[in-house]
């Protein structure tokens, strides 16, 4: 494929995804960062739903980011889900799972007060603890091989490189596995560099202006 451009959001995690695996399959492409809160024409006129990510390919405009994936799947080299149907279905389960996950970490960090952002927390808990049964060895979903699953949980676990500087909410605690999983996927080249430098730094203002209770604890 020629002329790809993936248009994005510096903070999407959905972005995150779709940037993972056109590195992992060697894929050049432009990357357009746009601000969702003042959308420019031109985005407002491509975009169907008005999110991102959108990937623009031979005159062809694709929205979501499970979509995304999927062309780049179908269309493009290594393969990153298991040749077995049965199992790729298995995995496909678990990326929706882990979309999934993602509405949980939001309401999370715009909880209002205490009570509510700990009862988010006990859901991520057990979340967690359902994903922890799920994993094999590793060092990733399916071993020793990098996959779309993967892909699709680096975003979430990324959240924690800020959360942890707030508070220990013991989400992994006893979770091995998970632990084991998220700090292999940190260390991986494309999920390193599916975001920019300063994407810690962006995150944490963002957190710090929702007026949530995590923000009332963010020094």
């Amino acid at each position: 494929m020629s002329e790809i451009e993936l248009v994005s959001h510096p903070l999407c995690p959905y972005v995150q995804r779709a940037a993972i695996a056109l590195a992992e399959k060697g894929v050049a492409y432009r990357r357009t960062d746009i601000d969702l809160a003042d959308k420019p024409a031109w985005f407002v006129a491509i975009s169907p739903l008005g999110k991102v990510p959108l990937l623009r390919t031979r005159g062809t405009v694709i929205f979501e980011s499970a979509v995304i994936v999927e062309y780049l799947e179908d269309t493009e080299a290594p393969a990153l889900h298991p040749a077995d149907a049965l199992e790729r279905a298995r995995h496909r389960s678990w990326m929706e799972f882990g979309s999934g996950l993602l509405g949980d970490i939001w309401n999370f960090y715009v909880a209002p007060d205490a009570a509510a952002m700990q009862a988010q927390a006990d859901v991520l808990r057990r979340k967690f603890e359902r994903l922890e049964s799920a994993l094999g060895p590793g060092p990733y979903f399916a071993g020793e091989r990098f996959g779309l699953v993967d892909a699709v949980f680096a975003p979430v676990f990324r959240y924690w490189d800020s959360f942890d500087r707030i508070a220990d909410f013991g989400l992994f605690r006893e979770l091995p596995r998970v632990t084991a999983w998220r700090h292999a996927l940190a260390q991986r080249p494309s999920v390193r560099s599916a975001v920019a430098a300063d994407y810690g730094e962006r995150l944490w203002r963002f957190l710090r202006e929702r007026g949530s209770h995590l923000s009332t604890l963010m020094q």
